[in-house]
């Protein structure tokens, strides 16, 4: 798709190690192949059997990147990122989401990495630039984030970058319990952690996300 019809794939942030841009159709291929099979996909999505269990895992991602691009609206919006190694090669998904965000300018995130690159601080740097993008760019307020007690990787990359445990939940489907955290744009933006992340292209975005040159 043309960048003139819709400027949110013109975004590029970049970290010391990391380039992440929005996905595009042409993506969607790559990031299959690297899909992981580990990766605990919405237990709600609409699964196809008949197509094998790889496929079938794949035809979610499509259609998770399909309905975020299709529904996009400033009051609520999903964003997928394709993170990619500076030599090219995908290794993963970042998503930044404002699930209500024209009401209460809280953003949510979640991510995805290939396993020979994690333990290897990719996290860390991944959800940074989108945090800065979040903070700096579009007026978020807070940031919150949520990880099963088990996935240690995952909570210790939030309480690294500032947020604060709030409440547990259970999950349904699962039976188990569910971190709540959440990061005030105060605390991030005092604590200089995304003063590194270069961020490109935001500008001709803005209006999707229902903001103008005040937010610059």
């Amino acid at each position: 798709m043309s960048v003139q019809v819709w400027p949110l794939h013109r975004l590029r942030l970049a970290t010391a190690d990391l380039e992440l841009r929005v996905m595009q159709e042409a993506d969607i291929d790559p990031v299959c192949e690297v899909l992981p099979d580990d990766l605990d996909q919405d237990p709600a999505a609409t699964r196809y059997p008949a197509l094998g269990e790889r496929a079938s895992r794949s035809a979610v991602v499509a259609q998770e990147y399909w309905r975020a691009m299709g529904t996009w609206s400033p009051a609520r919006w999903a964003l997928p990122f394709v993170v990619r190694r500076r030599d090219g090669e995908p290794i993963g998904l970042q998503w930044l989401e404002g699930p209500d965000f024209s009401a209460d300018l809280v953003v949510d995130s979640a991510s995805w990495l290939v396993p020979t690159a994690r333990g290897l601080g990719l996290g860390k740097q991944m959800r940074t630039a989108v945090l800065e993008l979040a903070f700096r760019h579009l007026g978020a307020a807070a940031a919150i984030s949520s990880a099963v007690l088990a996935n240690a990787s995952s909570l210790g990359v939030s309480r690294s970058l500032g947020y604060r445990d709030t409440h547990t939940s259970v999950l349904e489907h699962r039976g188990e319990t569910l971190q709540h955290l959440r990061l005030e744009r105060d605390d991030w933006l005092r604590s200089g952690r995304g003063s590194s992340v270069q961020i490109c292209g935001v500008e001709p975005a803005l209006p999707l996300f229902g903001l103008g040159d005040e937010h610059d």
